[in-house]
């Protein structure tokens, strides 16, 4: 059964953004007029993705400097965080990271603040703006600027883009596909509600792992829902759990500073 894709047009929220929105507008191949279910507008605050409709929740926009992210960066628990000693951060060791299932990114800026290289790949080209648009805007903000300066972004299939990896492979692979059932916040439900019908479910994710335990040169890192199955193929060797998530981890040589 084919499931017809969501519309999407582009809208400017005042006049200063209409000629910007439209360079959008062309870049993703989308219109200005039309019926549509969701919107990508473009205001002062930034890019933003929007579900139209009388009930539909608030816009979603990525937002390195404010909000959770800097709430994470100032309290979050820095290197002591479960993510970092999943993905091997240690004294003196900060791993070249690979996260290939970005979404808005909320991770790799995790990781990027801890000092991690990090290098992301979003496959949604809508999802993909968000995060370009929230990286520029990072990037003129004094204390956020050196740290985003550490994420660069690559935008396409993520499995594609490792197969055909050029230069030093990055040292951990981090996935995070998009599970069925999730986090049952507030925040988490909004975005869900917004990216599934755009992203759906990540259906490739033994393809994902496979790409990943071949191209990673020290593990790979598969972050799940806690009592979730581990995706299908090849075990990890080891687990390390949280209240509503868990790491799978995959070892293929020690990280050492």
């Amino acid at each position: 059964m084919s499931v017809t894709a969501p519309r999407v047009r582009i809208q400017a929220l005042t006049p200063a953004h209409a000629a910007a929105a439209r360079q959008w507008a062309e870049r993703l191949g989308l219109g200005e007029e039309g019926e549509a279910e969701f919107a990508l507008q473009l205001g002062d605050e930034g890019l933003q993705l929007a579900e139209l409709g009388p009930d539909a929740p608030g816009p979603v926009r990525v937002d390195f400097v404010e909000g959770g992210a800097a709430h994470r960066r100032r309290f979050g628990g820095g290197a002591g965080q479960m993510i970092a000693k999943a993905v091997g951060v240690q004294p003196g060791v900060r791993p070249r990271v690979l996260d290939a299932t970005a979404g808005l990114g909320r991770d790799a800026f995790v990781l990027a603040s801890l000092g991690c290289e990090v290098s992301l790949i979003e496959r949604q080209p809508l999802i993909a703006a968000l995060l370009e648009d929230g990286l520029a805007r990072a990037a003129r903000d004094p204390e956020v600027a050196p740290i985003v300066a550490h994420m660069q972004l690559l935008t396409g299939n993520a499995v594609a883009l490792m197969g055909a990896w050029q230069g030093e492979p990055p040292q951990v692979i981090y996935l995070d596909p998009m599970f069925p059932h999730r986090d049952k916040s507030a925040l988490v439900k909004k975005e869900m509600r917004l990216f599934r019908p755009l992203v759906g479910d990540d259906l490739d994710a033994p393809a994902l792992l496979d790409a990943a335990l071949a191209l990673a040169s020290h593990r790979v890192v598969v972050k799940r829902p806690r009592k979730a199955p581990c995706i299908d193929g090849a075990k990890p060797s080891y687990q390390l759990e949280g209240k509503s998530s868990r790491y799978d981890i995959y070892p293929k040589k020690a990280l050492k500073g």
